[in-house]
């Protein structure tokens, strides 16, 4: 028993460690970037065209490109993952295809986001013509985030006692009835999450922009879904590894990543936001 207690105590005392060591280095990550990215935010900054090749003016063309992707992204991944998610959880019969379909969707997860890149050129870019856009950019985005949408709505859905659908059944309810009014008001916080979990992860996401449609100085804003835009994301990488006065424009992109920090942070907010007020209404 002594020893059962000392291994049991020495487990979580390590764990401790990793957990605080993680939030340190959080800290002083985030610290790093609010202390040096501050004295740039400004209301000119966010609301303003860059001038001088970026080493001057404002990122509102990269903040409205970034706003359009992940629209983009949302339109496709939300409803395509949610409606896959519910077919393999309540329709699809147990067999050997719905389980490969499942390891390969799981699979999918943990592609780089590189490949969807190059997928994303040629899918969307050279086969369907739409050339380097933002529409090309937010559907490669929007492939890249289904398979987190599909898994996570799956696991949300699983979490439904089997209890609630059985009632509504032997009451005569359809499935369809049984899922709409049974299983989703429960599954949905849990789906919501995921899906703005994974949207936030695409808001950053570098390489899949950088071959459909972003680029890293464009004085406007998008004409259109089939123009090229500024991205966040793609704007800091070049800021901060490419430009050819990097010392110069150090605090741009400071500001740059401090603004894209709050907006993936805003999301996530909205997703925790979401699931305390849909868990709220469902406990009424």
């Amino acid at each position: 028993m002594k020893l059962k207690n000392v291994t049991q105590a020495a487990g979580f005392l390590f764990l401790r460690i990793c957990v605080t060591a993680a939030i340190l280095a959080l800290v002083v990550i985030l610290a790093d970037i609010v202390t040096k990215g501050i004295g740039v935010i400004s209301w000119e900054f966010l609301t303003t065209m860059p001038k001088n090749g970026m080493t001057q003016g404002g990122i509102l063309p990269a903040i409205v490109g970034t706003f359009l992707v992940t629209v983009i992204t949302a339109l496709l991944a939300i409803p395509l993952g949610m409606g896959c998610a519910i077919y393999l959880n309540e329709y699809a019969s147990d067999t050997k295809l719905t389980r490969l379909i499942r390891m390969s969707i799981r699979n999918l997860s943990g592609v780089p986001s590189i490949v969807y890149g190059l997928f994303g050129v040629i899918l969307f870019v050279q086969l369907m013509n739409l050339g380097t856009c933002v529409l090309s950019a937010g559907m490669t985005l929007g492939l890249m985030t289904l398979p987190w949408t599909i898994t996570a709505s799956e696991e949300a859905l699983k979490n439904v006692p089997r209890s609630y659908r059985e009632g509504a059944l032997a009451l005569g309810a359809t499935k369809w009835q049984t899922i709409r009014t049974n299983v989703l008001p429960y599954a949905i916080p849990g789906m919501l999450t995921g899906t703005i979990l994974g949207l936030s992860r695409a808001a950053g996401e570098t390489a899949p922009i950088l071959f459909t449609g972003a680029a890293f100085y464009l004085p406007f804003l998008p004409k259109s879904l089939f123009s090229q835009f500024m991205a966040l994301p793609y704007h800091l990488y070049v800021m901060s590894t490419q430009h050819h006065a990097i010392s110069k424009v150090r605090p741009i992109a400071y500001g740059t990543a401090l603004v894209l920090i709050t907006m993936v942070f805003a999301m996530n907010l909205v997703a925790v936001i979401a699931r305390y007020r849909l868990r709220k209404i469902k406990m009424e």
